[in-house]
């Protein structure tokens, strides 16, 4: 009913604006020249107006590329509001290594994927759609070693390989009652995503479904599956939970659930476990 209801809406503004163009450019031949200017600057405005048709955006039917592209705005809206780069090409580029390595792996690999490390102490990661990954220097830190950064990396690969982010931006654009029929245009589809990789926690299915998409990819790569897990202990074990992990859900039980899902044959997988590697691979950037 609702996809009814927006088409018959598209098709009265197309006609609309079909309309006018027509009834302007029978003006401007039989009116005469003195009214041609005048019309013209009609014609200018109908022409302004008719991206804003175009724009409109349905969520259910958004393109990779298309994807990618709210996902660059919504980048470049981070990073000219709360989050700022950490400028070292060295830790970037190995984070970006172990990233782009994860997302050949994973159940998504056709999409451009962008590591970005953030210059917070806070022990946070997060991704945003379009394949932009954000990872604090904090996170860095507090990981023991390469396995158990991939791990997070491969979690926030999984939320965009499952497309969290765009249907968190619809639960979202529905719960404050915009664009339910009519669908959104660009700026509020950046708008939301900019609140969701702020603010907004992701529901219980989605980070279950993230880890386990994240532990698949972690093993299709090579990594140690058991430091997904065990990393999490570490964190929540602590007097508190960072961000990071605070606004999960149930992280206990999720830490019990990747144990049982880890194949016997990988349990005793050693590879990305070398803290001595890590700390090499860190060297002077922190």
């Amino acid at each position: 009913m609702f996809a009814r209801v927006a088409s018959f809406r598209q098709w009265l503004q197309r006609r609309w604006l079909y309309s006018s163009i027509s009834v302007l450019t029978i003006c401007m031949v039989t009116i005469g020249q003195p009214q041609i200017g005048r019309a013209a600057e009609w014609w200018q405005i109908l022409i302004k107006a008719a991206p804003s048709v175009i724009e409109i955006v349905k969520l259910n039917n958004i393109s990779d590329a298309q994807e990618a592209s709210f996902g660059a705005e919504t980048n470049q809206a981070l990073l000219g509001e709360k989050v700022r780069l950490y400028r070292n090409s060295a830790v970037t580029s190995y984070v970006d290594r172990i990233g782009q390595r994860l997302a050949r792996n994973s159940t998504r690999p056709n999409i451009k994927y962008t590591f970005q490390v953030v210059d917070d102490d806070a022990i946070n990661a997060f991704a945003t759609m379009g394949g932009y990954v954000y990872v604090n220097t904090g996170l860095m830190k507090a990981a023991d070693n390469e396995a158990q950064l991939a791990g997070v990396i491969g979690h926030e690969i999984g939320h965009i390989a499952n497309r969290h982010s765009l249907k968190q931006i619809k639960k979202a654009a529905i719960n404050q009652g915009i664009g339910v029929v009519s669908g959104l245009d660009r700026n509020q589809i950046v708008q939301l995503g900019v609140q969701l990789a702020l603010t907004l926690p992701n529901s219980r299915n989605d980070e279950y479904e993230a880890d386990r998409s994240g532990l698949t990819t972690m093993i299709q790569t090579g990594y140690a599956p058991t430091a997904m897990p065990e990393f999490m202990k570490k964190l929540i074990s602590g007097n508190s939970a960072p961000e990071f992990l605070s606004s999960h859900p149930a992280v206990g039980e999720r830490v019990s659930n990747l144990q049982r899902m880890i194949p016997a044959a990988y349990k005793n997988r050693t590879d990305g476990l070398n803290a001595n590697a890590y700390k090499q691979n860190l060297r002077g950037g922190f």
